[in-house]
């Protein structure tokens, strides 16, 4: 095994410096990209108010009438600058994730290697789909149940319109990204967790029922306060619980073949000294 790892004895130093140099490369895609991004951040967040657009449609309102307010003179500037540095992250992503994968990576074996490389494949992916099912889905439910609270001036009635501003707006789809977004890592984290031993497809079969409450409570903390948020989250968190059990019981299984193939071919090559 000592032959398959590539990483030599280093000073702390070297190490420091290493790691200086990879955070330098991290933060100058970070930075290049954040340039980029507030460039076009108001482009970036009319692309973030369409599930707006298409709630304000499914609950049958004017959608030329419908507007977001900022109401201090500084608010959508700074908006922008969190809408430039939210997309940075995510077009930098590729960038961060290779330079740690290039700054750990000579400390692991090949087999290591190459196990942790899908791992950083399906970490993006799940997030972008975490992503996507907020952006199509959630985001335009959850406006819509609110603006199906708007009370329209009939019957002496005061009209109570809904008129979101623009930065709460922002951290309402930003913090269910990250909800969701973190949330589908559970099938990355738990098949990690079961290739080094510490999570067995049985132990999470036996904690299915804590899973569940757990499941609710963290979409309570994670999501405005309103049933629609928190059901929505909690119900993919349980199908990502089954899958992890589903993941885990794959990675037992592959290790018991190759259990199996080095019992085998042990006894094979004693056989052949005898």
């Amino acid at each position: 095994m000592s032959g398959d790892i590539e990483d030599k004895p280093q000073p702390l130093i070297e190490h420091l410096v290493e790691l200086r140099t990879r955070l330098m490369w991290s933060l100058g895609a970070f930075f290049v990209a954040f340039i980029g991004c507030f460039f076009f951040a108001k482009d970036l967040f009319n692309l973030l108010v369409v599930p707006y657009k298409w709630a304000v449609m499914w609950a049958g309102l004017d959608v030329t009438k419908s507007e977001l307010i900022y109401t201090a003179p500084q608010e959508f500037f700074f908006t922008q600058v969190k809408v430039a540095m939210f997309g940075a992250v995510v077009i930098a992503f590729p960038v961060i994730a290779s330079q740690i994968y290039k700054f750990v990576a000579p400390g692991l074996y090949k087999n290591e290697r190459s196990a942790f490389i899908p791992f950083l494949i399906a970490s993006p992916i799940l997030f972008l789909l975490g992503a996507a099912l907020v952006y199509f889905f959630f985001t335009p439910m959850v406006m819509w149940f609110f603006l199906s609270m708007q009370q329209a001036p009939e019957d002496g009635e005061m009209a109570i319109s809904l008129l979101p501003r623009v930065s709460e707006y922002l951290s309402l789809i930003m913090t269910l990204v990250l909800s969701f977004g973190l949330v589908f890592q559970l099938p990355v984290v738990t098949t990690l967790l079961a290739r080094v031993g510490l999570l067995t497809s049985d132990w999470l079969r036996e904690k299915r029922k804590f899973a569940i409450v757990i499941a609710f409570v963290v979409a309570a903390v994670l999501t405005p306060p309103d049933p629609l948020s928190q059901i929505g989250l909690a119900i993919p968190t349980i199908l990502l619980y089954e899958i992890a059990i589903y993941a885990a019981r794959l990675v037992e299984r592959k290790r018991a073949e190759e259990a199996v193939a080095e019992s085998a071919a042990s006894d094979l090559a004693e056989t052949d000294k005898a």
